[in-house]
């Protein structure tokens, strides 16, 4: 059984995300303006890739979303569209106002939208007791799973591009693939993944539905080597496929672990593996990309400057691949990353795993990402950007 809740930080700063709306969409600041440089999500265009980074409203302080505007045409809706936000329990009624601020910051700023996530065993939140979902039967269910799913889909129709409609589904110690650790697999049964992609299409027949997951590039920091979750989603797709379940698209978290980073990713595999993908005609979306910087001296330069070569390692590998359509980093800024609460270092100093700092100022990151997006081979684009209005 896992964990239902989010993160206590996204919860006792959600009300920060109605004061932050005030200023999200006014004129950049000087940390935002960035002089003279190309803001990153032109430097992909221009080799037909998305860029983007995930995002919340808890976020939308004095000065983050002026730089998330001006960087990213492509937002991941990182908690708004999770239970805890959309039905924070079991018996509340579906919440669509922090869903409907961050669709309407995305519209405003002529972005792209990816919406995180419609099936997942977390992200619930404090309402919901920790074996609720567990003890319910099989019409409960799917009418709480597939109720919520069709309702959120068809509200925002035609203004979500893509949804990760299934995320982290599959386990190499699964069955055939599957993940059975999981509430939906007990109560509705195997199917539940193939219906959950078959009724996002019917709600929105254009929109871009994507089965997400992680674990694909390296040893991670559980011992866990990427070949087997490789072969598990492989395995996992396949089935979808056979039962026509509309996938359109692989998600990649990319959770990158930079302790000894350049010895273990074999640059080589990964982009055979992409290309088993590709062969199965799915797109392949980047979706979470950070770097955890365990196994880095606590000292700020040569911590990101070891960060920074992950990124261009990793990024010169997976955009060689013409099938990668899109970059999202899990974050913009340190100010906001996960892995400061989830994963702290032992040494106490803070994590450092995106591109901009606390403070807004672009890191060796920023320069490798930007260097590693202008050096990629042109590919036919998924979307027009920035988005149409």
């Amino acid at each position: 059984m896992r964990d239902l809740t989010v993160p206590r930080r996204s919860l006792l700063l959600g009300a920060a995300g109605a004061a932050g709306l005030a200023v999200a969409g006014g004129p950049a600041g000087p940390a935002a303006a960035g002089g003279a440089r190309p803001p990153l999500w032109k430097v992909a265009r221009d080799r037909g890739i998305a860029y983007g980074s995930s995002i919340a409203t808890w976020q939308f302080d004095d000065d983050y979303p002026a730089l998330f505007a001006r960087e990213a045409k492509l937002l991941f809706t990182e908690d708004d569209l999770l239970w805890y936000r959309v039905k924070p329990a079991p018996d509340a009624p579906l919440d669509f106002s922090y869903a409907d601020q961050i669709i309407a910051f995305a519209e405003a700023h002529r972005m792209r939208v990816f919406g995180a996530h419609l099936v997942w065993d977390e992200g619930f939140g404090e309402g919901w007791p920790e074996d609720y979902l567990w003890s319910i039967d099989e019409a409960e269910a799917r009418e709480l799973l597939f109720g919520t799913l069709t309702a959120t889909v068809r509200r925002y129709r035609g203004r979500v591009d893509a949804w990760s409609v299934a995320n982290e589904v599959t386990s190499p110690e699964g069955v055939r693939g599957f993940r059975t650790d999981v509430p939906w697999w007990e109560t509705i049964g195997p199917s539940y993944v193939a219906e959950a992609f078959h009724l996002a299409h019917r709600a929105d027949p254009r929109a871009l539905l994507v089965i997400n997951e992680f674990g694909f590039e390296t040893v991670n920091e559980w011992g866990d080597e990427p070949e087997p979750r490789r072969r598990a989603t492989l395995q996992v797709i396949d089935q979808l496929l056979a039962e026509g379940a509309p996938v359109h698209a692989l998600g990649v978290q990319a959770h990158l672990l930079a302790d000894r980073f350049a010895e273990r990713f074999d640059g080589r595999a990964y982009t055979r593996w992409l290309d088993r993908v590709a062969d199965r005609g799915l797109q392949i979306l980047i979706t979470e990309l950070d770097v955890l910087d365990d196994g880095l001296p606590a000292e700020v330069g040569p911590r990101d400057a070891a960060v920074a070569d992950v990124y261009r390692r990793y990024l010169d590998v997976a955009l060689s691949h013409r099938a990668v359509k899109a970059v999202m980093t899990f974050g913009l800024t340190d100010r906001y990353t996960w892995l400061q609460e989830d994963q702290p270092r032992e040494d106490g100093a803070a994590r450092r795993p995106l591109p901009f700092d606390e403070d807004l100022r672009p890191k060796p990151a920023y320069r490798a990402l930007s260097r590693s997006l202008a050096a990629a081979p042109r590919r036919r684009p998924l979307w027009t950007l920035p988005a149409p209005r």
